[in-house]
């Protein structure tokens, strides 16, 4: 037994511990970047409320906002006044209101709301 070991060879203690900590670094560094992405969601649904709220006020919406249908604009087109909103060619914006005559109340990407005319959109 005691020439076996003798002859045996072994690892510093002080080589594995840093093995060990190079794995927690590169933990840690997953962590970071996972609440770096929460961190902006947070901040784009603030974003996306506060967009809501100036919609509910500046077209006295007061029903529950439910996507009723998505659709792609089919040109891009500037919004002429406060309440269009403006849309760019092959951007998906979900319907949430149809409205009297040719406009549909749609809401973009950006959480931004306004009418759209129901020409301008390609349902699928």
């Amino acid at each position: 037994r005691e020439k076996d070991d003798k002859y045996k060879t072994r690892m510093p203690k002080f080589l594995m511990a840093k093995e060990d900590k190079d794995q927690r670094k590169s933990s840690d560094n997953v962590e970071r970047n996972i609440f770096k992405v929460k961190k902006s969601n947070a901040e784009k649904s603030k974003k996306m409320e506060k967009e809501e709220k100036i919609f509910r006020e500046t077209f006295m919406y007061d029903k529950e906002i439910n996507v009723i249908n998505t659709a792609t604009a089919e040109c891009s087109v500037p919004s002429k006044r406060r309440v269009d909103l403006p849309v760019t060619a092959g951007e998906q914006l979900d319907v949430i209101d149809v409205t009297e005559g040719n406009t549909v109340i749609c809401r973009n990407s950006g959480g931004r709301y306004g009418y759209v005319l129901v020409e301008h959109l390609n349902f699928r």
